[in-house]
């Protein structure tokens, strides 16, 4: 069972009414999916109760001898289990952090603290959502899907990776009712154009209503454009590199359209990480 380590954290509720808390949870199980991408379940059951799709958690990366992490890494969440009190990560081991992370076995202790940022809000505003992920973002938008699914709204996927090893959720996206379509690089189908006709199919044909996506700046600009072409709402999800993951450092600062034609400037991990997909500014 998760053990909560602060109860002024616990306390420090958000505008949205997410309570935030710090908590020692068990791994109950860490596997590799594939060659770069490790699949974490832990037990945390205050946030499993509370998170929804598109927040994050900050975790506390182990100390690994001269490899010691000095910031959480923010991981957004791949599944939330509220049943089992479980939530688990999908995550591309790439530096410092994420290398250490990796070394967990079930049974280690994770600190995590959470959940932080603003998810997805598509209840009430869609009947079907299309949604488009590449690398790191078919775990972002995995738990989409389930949730839609709670709410009577019809998910389409589109997913895009390398290789069709490196194809991650078709499973779990399929089990939530979701129509899976996949493109790849080796297979010569993952160009933006083709996956735009794919888009455009699944609006037209399918009764697309709403847009959502993550981790493609390709992707982003070409679901931007379709969007205000056809009239097409929407939201992404943002990654970003960020110190305290609560607002107050401001290291997560990025610029944003205005409904006006201005520029703002919003921390993704306070007033994101999930925006309008017509504020958010490519990178």
């Amino acid at each position: 069972m998760s053990t909560a380590l602060s109860s002024a954290a616990a306390g420090a509720d958000r505008a949205d009414g997410f309570p935030l808390a710090e908590a020692v949870c068990p791994v109950i199980a860490h596997e590799w999916v594939n060659d770069a991408y490790k699949h974490l379940v832990i037990e945390a059951g205050h946030g499993a109760a509370r998170a929804r799709p598109g927040q994050f958690f900050h975790l506390l990366c182990p100390v690994i001898g001269e490899n010691a992490p000095f910031f959480r890494r923010p991981m957004s969440l791949y599944r939330i289990d509220a049943a089992r009190g479980r939530l688990e990560f999908l995550y591309k081991v790439v530096g410092r952090g994420t290398t250490t992370l990796a070394t967990l076995v079930p049974g280690d202790a994770l600190n995590v603290f959470g959940p932080l940022g603003r998810g997805f809000d598509f209840a009430g505003r869609a009947r079907h959502i299309v949604q488009v992920a590449r690398g790191v973002g078919l775990a972002t938008l995995a738990p989409v899907a389930e949730a839609a699914a709670r709410c009577g709204i019809r998910t389409t996927a589109i997913l895009s990776a390398r290789s069709r090893a490196h194809l991650m959720s078709v499973a779990s996206l399929r089990a939530a009712g979701a129509d899976v379509l996949t493109v790849t690089d080796e297979e010569g189908t993952s160009e933006v154009g083709a996956v735009e006709r794919l888009v455009r199919r699944a609006i037209a044909e399918r009764g697309g209503d709403f847009l959502v996506t993550c981790g493609s700046n390709r992707l982003l600009q070409m679901l931007q454009r379709v969007g205000r072409e056809l009239g097409v709402a929407g939201e992404v999800a943002l990654e970003q590199h960020m110190g305290c993951g609560n607002g107050m450092c401001f290291a997560c600062v990025r610029e944003f359209r205005t409904a006006q034609g201005g520029v703002a400037y919003r921390r993704v991990c306070w007033e994101g990480p999930v925006f309008d997909l017509q504020e958010a500014v490519s990178w």
